[in-house]
Parts: structure tokens; C-alpha cells; sequence
């Protein structure tokens, strides 16, 4: 579909939300919108895609008080805005909204937690993401590095391909942007996808050639990954059909919720779940505690912190709740330590993780 059809289609379904309040004024009612309970309480996982979605808990806001009838405000600004940047074409940062908001006068937002809010409200009611009303984050999106060739568009709305290995540079790779919609896979060369926590081992897998050795594509998610970097794994298994293993630190409970919001989604993206998890295609790789034990790795004492997040995590059953997380997390309450991908260069230098662990684990889940 092309651009300018996505912004039509956009612009009239946040129209639609404007003209639904101007239809019931006109029928001399008080304007209402309803939304879903934005609370852990009415956050469920549906066994049938196996992410979180929200439930069936609703929330009316109607303007008979001030408070609700700000909120609805606030909404028809935004609503407002929104249009006209898709209009113009044109873009702007979750943080130049909130600032702009200023203007608004009663309109204007308390602080930029309450836009955001606002912001996901409108892509529950749109059944839209953010990227579609042309707003972006301020953190850089992620990086993948490998043989993949896609095709981009430019600023001027042109296009340029792009081979993720031979077109980009030889320490970043090609930097994911916010909206990966406007991305088109041409074709790979590649097996499967590993994403990284760490830019350390990002780096150690592109200077030792792991990529072009097991035709992987590599990817570094720059710690708890955006939306834009969940969204791009998902299109890579779903479209490319090949699995995405996740590589992490053995750090409760961190870098397994890393994990988990890949493979699972995230409580606070619930209404997003369907776009940005990847169920079923994606798996966890390591650092597992069993391999601070079998490998020996330098490793730091569990806090009193990690020990609550670790059985926490036991009591969220959809998504540890498996022979494997079971067996993983009560381990490393056993041996008290969690370590970091780095360590493994301890065992046998700076080619360790490429030449023994990753292949033997990869070779162990079916992976190579």
C-alpha cells in the first residue's frame, strides 16, 4: 500500500473519532469515548497468539466533568494535529508534541508521561501504531548487520536499496528506522536472526565473521529493545520465515524480560501485541545460568533485587511458565550468580563465543 493511501486511511480514522463526538452533540448528548482499562488487572494473554492483549475491562470518559471533558480536549488537539502533519507530510518526536502542546492553552499537557498515554489511547482506538500518525521516538533505533537486501524510502520519497552487509558500514550496520513499514525485503541469503543486548558482542560477532560463517543476521538491540526493533524481528521471521534467537546477559531479571517482550509483547504495549511480538519464532540462546555453572564464568552475586525478580518471574506463568525457565531460573536461585555475555572470553579468548559456545548451543536448539 502506497504512502499516500496509509495517510488517507489514518487521517480518516482519527477524523472518525472527532466526527463521532460532532454526531453526538448534535444528537444533544455529552461527548464520551471509551477505552480499555489501562491497569495490570485487565492485561491478559491469550493463549490463542500467545501475547498480552488487553481484556475486556473499559473505561468511559465523558465530558460531563472537567477533568474527563479536558482529556477529550487534550484528544481533539492531538486528533487535530496529527491530521495536519499527515497533510503536510510531515513528522514529528513524541517530545516536540508534548512541546508543542504549550500552544494549546487549556490543552496543553501536564507532563509528557500524559501525552504518550494519550498518544496510545488514539492507537487503540485507530487500531493504529504511532509510526502511522508519523510520530517517532528520540532514542536511535537498533542495528542489524548481514545478508539481507531491502529497499527503503528517502526523505525526498524516493527509494534505495540496500545490502545490509556490502552497502553499510563496517562497524554500525544499517541503522533500523522508527517506521519499518516503509521497509520492503528484497531478498537474503540468511538462515536465521541472532539479536544481541550488547553492543560488545554485536561488534565481536561482525569482527569475527559470524554472519558470513553461518549466514546469520545480526542485530543489536541496544539493551531493552524500541518498538521499531520488535517490529522489524517480526517481519524478519514472518516474511523472511526464518527463527530469531535471542542473545542476552544472564542478568535477572533484565535480560530475560528482554526476552519476553520479543517473543511475548509487553505489558505496557498490550494494544500493540499482534504488530510487535513474535511468538513461537523466537527463542532464547543464552547467557543461560546452567552455562555459568558448566563454563565457569566470572559472575557477580545475585542482590536481594534479583532474588524477588527471579521468583517473580516464576509466578508469570504464560511466559516462564516451561520445563526449561523453570529449570533455568530455580538453578540460578541455587547458585546465587548471574553473568554477562562477556565473560565467555574468559574461557578461551576473544574467539570463544564465536568458534564454541554460540554454534554448540545453536546446533543443540535445531538452529544450525
Amino acid at each position: 500500500m502506497a504512502n499516500t493511501e496509509k495517510d488517507r486511511i489514518t487521517q480518516e480514522r482519527l477524523v472518525s473519532i472527532a466526527a463521532d463526538w460532532y454526531g453526538q452533540m448534535a444528537d444533544g448528548r455529552v461527548p464520551t469515548i471509551t477505552l480499555p482499562t489501562r491497569t495490570k488487572a485487565n492485561i491478559e494473554y491469550d493463549p490463542k497468539t500467545e501475547v498480552w492483549k488487553y481484556g475486556s475491562k473499559g473505561t468511559t470518559r465523558t465530558a460531563n466533568s472537567a477533568k474527563s471533558a479536558q482529556h477529550i480536549l487534550k484528544m481533539a488537539y492531538v486528533v487535530g494535529f496529527l491530521k495536519q502533519q499527515l497533510i503536510e507530510s510531515r513528522s514529528s518526536t513524541l517530545r516536540e508534541m508534548y512541546y508543542i502542546s504549550e500552544g494549546w492553552k487549556r490543552a496543553k499537557f501536564a507532563a509528557q508521561d500524559e501525552s504518550n498515554m494519550l498518544v496510545e489511547d488514539l492507537e487503540i482506538v485507530t487500531s493504529l501504531s504511532r509510526e502511522a500518525f508519523h510520530l517517532r521516538p528520540e532514542e536511535d533505533g537498533a542495528s542489524i548487520y548481514g545478508p539481507l537486501r531491502l529497499r527503503e524510502q528517502t526523505k525526498r520519497g524516493g527509494n534505495r536499496d540496500i545490502h545490509c552487509q556490502e552497502d553499510v558500514g563496517g562497524e554500525a550496520g544499517y541503522p533500523i528506522p522508527s517506521n519499518v513499514e516503509n521497509i520492503k525485503f528484497l531478498d537474503h541469503d540468511a538462515s536465521f536472526v541472532i539479536a544481541m543486548e550488547t553492543g560488545g558482542m554485536y561488534a565481536r560477532l561482525m569482527e569475527n565473521g559470524f554472519d558470513e560463517k553461518h549466514n546469520a543476521i545480526l542485530l543489536h538491540l541496544k539493551g531493552q529493545p524500541a518498538r521499531s526493533t520488535r517490529r522489524m524481528l517480526k517481519r524478519m521471521n514472518n516474511e523472511l520465515g526464518i527463527p530469531v534467537v535471542i542473545f542476552t546477559d544472564g542478568d535477572p531479571p533484565w535480560s530475560y524480560r528482554i526476552f519476553a517482550s520479543i517473543a511475548y509483547g509487553s505489558i505496557k504495549a498490550a494494544h500493540m501485541s499482534d504488530l510487535l511480538a513474535t511468538p513461537g519464532g523466537a527463542r532464547f540462546v543464552g547467557v543461560q545460568p546452567s552455562d555459568i555453572s558448566d563454563y565457569n564464568l566470572p559472575s557477580d552475586h545475585l542482590t536481594e533485587g534479583d532474588t524477588a525478580a527471579l521468583k517473580a518471574i516464576l509466578t508469570d506463568p504464560p511466559r516462564f511458565d516451561t520445563e526449561y525457565w523453570r529449570t533455568q531460573i530455580q538453578l540460578q536461585l541455587e547458585i546465587g550468580l548471574k553473568s554477562e555475555q562477556q565473560a565467555f572470553a574468559s574461557r578461551g579468548g576473544l574467539d570463544f563465543v564465536t568458534k564454541e559456545y554460540l554454534p554448540t548451543r545453536l546446533s543443540e536448539m535445531g538452529i544450525l
